[in-house]
């Protein structure tokens, strides 16, 4: 998660051009996520959606 470019973000599940976008301006503004509470802060990412891609995520 805090190293993907928004090609490979875009790879993830349900995650498109726009989120993909949105998750890099929310990591540059507020730093690295620690969590996959940190990427529920992300416009658009709610439970069911985080519950999709927990299994999908590193945040290494």
């Amino acid at each position: 998660m805090n190293q993907a470019d928004l090609t490979e973000l875009q790879k993830l599940t349900g995650v498109g051009q726009k989120k993909a976008q949105d998750i890099i301006d929310f990591r540059t503004k507020n730093g690295d996520f620690k969590s996959l509470e940190d990427l529920g802060k992300v416009s658009g990412f709610g439970d069911k959606t985080l519950e999709k891609l927990k299994d999908e995520l590193c945040f290494e």
